[in-house]
């Protein structure tokens, strides 16, 4: 027998709370309905237990739900759900099976409320850190047009092609930050700690340095008298711009900054148009409207001013253009060849294949210039460390001629 916590309204009308035993949630509600009560609200009582003293874990460890596991769930949720068991029964098949605890508990939330008449959809919004945005809609997209098993098998499919794309991204930035991490620290080593030791050898002639070497030993001084106040102002810098960055004007002035950079820009929008017409793609094969795709493929774009255009398009879809001529104005996400390849495609009645095209098309040409931009800021990185080390060894090297020079 279980415990749950019970809110409900009784038959005269007031609301009482308490606790009763049953075998599961469905025999609770069949209990308070025999006695002619309203659910308001049902949970299981929490289960105390004494804590263990011989073990430590940080709090926010174990609440955490690692991206693997919700691709696993949605997938494994899809293949029940195409092999005909009730959502129900589905949900609480991986809640029981689901080894890891913080996925299992999300996963019975999410299995109650639906047990309790909300539908996937929502159950899942009241979790957003798990849940992304973009995920809820296209459960709700599935959910509404009756294909639910259709659309979790190609969120499965999607979430792959993000995480694939995420490790190469990733893997092609270690190496660059790695370096600007290790000239960082060298340099402000030399500045801190090894300059000041030929300062005072210095100090002990009247000649004067050249001016190189001034400049060196007065960025050490500034360092070592400023430091750690510059190290502050930063910190509360980062805190500022962190809040400002949250704001909506913060965030797409931002955006609009970053969207504009030379090599960044091109970057960041070709990875936001190959998510979008992934995202569109998946949805029209899976028999979602052309409308309702949009809603939710544009919310897959990440940048909110992107989104803008976007939306603007799905209006002008929505009074009957095509759907190539509604997206002309986003040409900082389309270009004309890929507008011309989507009016074909849509004249030709497989816009969704194209789609899907586009989007690997886009993500290997993607791949091949991050490669490029990576081999050519490996030689960049290194030849700005050896240059600035080698400066200040320069700058410390020339005191010394000056110093032959007034010996003699």
């Amino acid at each position: 027998m279980t415990t749950f916590r019970y809110k409900a309204i009784q038959t005269d009308g007031a609301v009482a709370e308490g606790n009763l035993e049953a075998r599961n949630r469905q025999d609770a509600f069949l209990q308070m309905e025999g006695k002619g009560w309203t659910a308001l609200r049902l949970e299981e009582a929490p289960h105390y237990s004494a804590p263990q003293k011989d073990t430590f874990r940080f709090p926010w460890g174990a609440r955490r739900i690692p991206f693997r596991m919700l691709e696993d769930f949605t997938r494994s949720l899809s293949s029940l759900l195409a092999a005909g068991v009730p959502l129900s029964r589905a949900l609480t098949i991986l809640y029981k099976e689901t080894g890891h605890k913080a996925a299992s508990a999300k996963w019975r939330e999410v299995h109650d409320q639906v047990i309790d008449g909300v539908s996937l959809a929502d159950a899942m919004a009241k979790s957003p850190e798990v849940f992304p945005r973009v995920y809820v809609a296209m459960v709700e997209s599935g959910e509404t047009g009756g294909f639910l098993d259709v659309v979790l098998g190609q969120i499965a499919d999607f979430q792959a092609q993000e995480k694939e794309l995420r490790a190469k991204v990733l893997s092609a930035l270690i190496y660059p930050a790695v370096l600007m991490v290790l000239a960082s620290a060298v340099l402000i080593f030399l500045l801190v700690f090894f300059i000041p030791r030929f300062q005072t050898l210095f100090e002990g002639f009247d000649a004067a340095l050249p001016l190189l070497t001034r400049v060196i030993v007065g960025t050490s001084r500034f360092l070592r008298r400023y430091g750690p106040y510059l190290l502050a102002g930063g910190v509360v810098l980062a805190a500022l711009a962190r809040n400002w960055l949250r704001s909506d004007g913060g965030q797409r002035a931002w955006e609009r900054l970053v969207l504009r950079l030379p090599l960044v820009g091109p970057l960041l929008a070709k990875r936001a148009m190959s998510r979008f017409c992934r995202m569109l793609g998946t949805l029209l094969a899976a028999g979602v409207p052309l409308m309702n795709g949009l809603g939710v493929a544009r919310r897959s774009l990440g940048y909110r001013t992107l989104i803008d255009l976007v939306a603007n398009a799905s209006e002008r879809v929505k009074k009957g253009e095509p759907l190539a001529a509604s997206l002309a104005g986003s040409r900082i996400l389309f270009s004309g060849s890929t507008l011309e390849m989507i009016a074909v495609a849509e004249e030709s009645g497989r816009l969704d294949q194209e789609l899907i095209r586009l989007a690997g098309v886009a993500e290997g040409a993607l791949d091949r210039q991050l490669k490029t931009a990576v081999a050519l800021a490996e030689p960049m990185l290194l030849f700005l460390m050896a240059g600035f080390i080698g400066t200040i060894f320069v700058g410390m090297v020339l005191p010394i001629f000056t110093i032959q020079e007034y010996i003699k």
